[in-house]
């Protein structure tokens, strides 16, 4: 006899539903793999950028405060540009390299940076005396020019010796 067998749900060898595993935040997908490399890249460029800027920032405000003394007659003049060079100088090299220069060894440390010697022969020598003359002859518009080279001419400055003018 044939058993006559009714097909129920209950009787049926189902399984319930089962879902695949949640995904994992590991490994990232390659978009995000992209993402992260380019913040890196912004943040080097950013650090490097601040940098820059820092090393060059001494002779910015140097060159700016020529700017401001290039007005001053003549008496004063001289005066002036030998504080900003050797307040820019004391700021950007190591003190003990220039801070007890004087006369004829200061302007040998000015020169530094040329091959023609200004300082010691063109228009430049008269910053070794000049300022402790009461009268002096000078041609501000060559010296001033002359004082934008020297600027113009650092090397960018150490991080570790930042002081402000």
């Amino acid at each position: 006899m044939a058993q006559n067998i009714t097909m129920t749900s209950a009787n049926l060898p189902l399984r319930d539903i089962h879902l695949p595993d949640p995904v994992g935040w590991w490994p990232l997908a390659p978009g995000w793999w992209a993402l992260c490399g380019l913040l890196i890249l912004l943040l080097v460029f950013l650090w490097g950028g601040r940098r820059f800027w820092q090393r060059r920032r001494l002779r910015h405000l140097a060159l700016k405060k020529l700017e401001e003394l290039s007005a001053l007659p003549d008496a004063e003049l001289v005066t002036a540009l030998s504080r900003l060079l050797r307040q820019t100088a004391i700021s950007h090299f190591p003190r003990q390299d220039c801070a007890g220069l004087s006369g004829q060894a200061w302007l040998d440390f000015l020169n530094q940076p040329f091959d023609d010697r200004p300082f010691n022969s063109g228009v430049g020598c008269c910053l070794s005396d000049a300022p402790y003359q009461r009268e002096t002859q000078i041609d501000a518009s060559a010296l001033v020019d002359l004082c934008r080279r020297w600027l113009k001419k650092l090397p960018p400055q150490s991080l570790n010796l930042r002081r402000k003018l």
